[in-house]
């Protein structure tokens, strides 16, 4: 079995690498970090020709916090909508019977939804706030399941909750939620910061995802490709969400920071709730047990810390 992880030196990536080392899996590293541009067709099928991967984990993408893909709008939707076309292109073209894992971050779901069930994910629009992310994701899948209808190209889309966990940027503004507050805490209490500025209200409710669990997910899904389940869009969930005030509260337990805490309204809070529906996830895999929320956050809060300064 032979693996090729695009975008395999970002946060998603360097925790699915984790796992396949665990696993001693044969995996190669595909990523703009090692001179690959996913954007261009002959530069992706030049790197297809000579990994000739079995599997294609396709976290290379152009992603940030909120803010950053409403500010880069733009950029965000044309750059993702490029590496999608090049990656199938080019697995036409030299790897067709290879299998895509495609992961769908949730801001796919329509902007009306509150609870995420599978059946329901394209009807409506998307968020403004996540419209060039969002957007870009839907496309991914359209174009996989076209080129499935022409190509007989196989993708497997698994629909994923925020993430957090080590190895994520340590710049809030491209670091995904709550590891963006988790460094806040860890700069405002090494640096002795009277306030920490948080954006939004508060209210917004969010599902969270140990990254290296989407990690083990994708290792089973390695070991048993054709599992029942998966030949449509499914939920990586467990049902339960915390709001962003709770959040604070949970990681603010972890410190002995005594600042203030100032919430900056000016920024928006997105969808007010984002939980994932787990029905289907938990007849796909039974067995499957997701770490311990608190023991997550301690793992995250002693990366940031290993990391300062930044």
């Amino acid at each position: 079995m032979k693996v090729a992880l695009l975008g395999g030196t970002g946060f998603v990536g360097k925790n699915i690498a984790e796992v396949l080392n665990e696993h001693q899996v044969d995996f190669e590293i595909g990523s703009s970090s090692t001179g690959i541009d996913f954007r261009d067709v002959e530069n992706t099928t030049a790197f297809f020709e000579r990994t000739k991967p079995d599997f294609i984990i396709n976290c290379a993408a152009h992603v940030g916090s909120l803010n950053y893909v409403t500010e880069q709008a733009a950029d965000v939707i044309a750059d993702n909508a490029r590496m999608t076309l090049a990656m199938y292109n080019a697995v036409t073209k030299v790897v067709p019977d290879c299998t895509i894992i495609n992961p769908l971050a949730n801001c796919v779901y329509p902007a009306k939804s509150n609870i995420f069930i599978e059946d329901e994910w394209l009807d409506g629009p998307l968020h403004r706030s996540v419209l060039s992310y969002g957007a870009s994701r839907r496309f991914l899948w359209e174009v996989g399941e076209s080129f499935s209808m022409q190509h007989n190209i196989r993708s497997i889309y698994l629909l994923v909750p925020n993430m957090y966990g080590p190895h994520d940027s340590k710049d809030p503004n491209k670091a995904h939620a709550l590891n963006a507050l988790i460094s806040k805490f860890v700069k405002a209490e090494n640096t002795s910061q009277p306030v920490i500025d948080i954006w939004g209200t508060g209210v917004a409710i969010r599902e969270w995802l140990y990254a290296k669990d989407f990690g083990r997910v994708v290792m089973a899904i390695l070991q048993e490709p054709h599992k029942i389940g998966l030949a449509e869009p499914l939920n990586i969930g467990q049902n339960f969400g915390l709001s962003i005030k709770e959040l604070v509260d949970i990681i603010r337990s972890n410190f002995k920071y005594s600042g203030k805490i100032k919430w900056d309204h000016s920024k928006p809070d997105g969808a007010p709730k984002k939980v994932m529906d787990d029905r289907r996830f938990r007849k796909v895999f039974a067995d499957f047990q997701f770490t311990d929320f608190n023991n997550g956050i301690k793992n995250t809060i002693e990366y940031y810390q290993n990391e300062f300064p930044y």
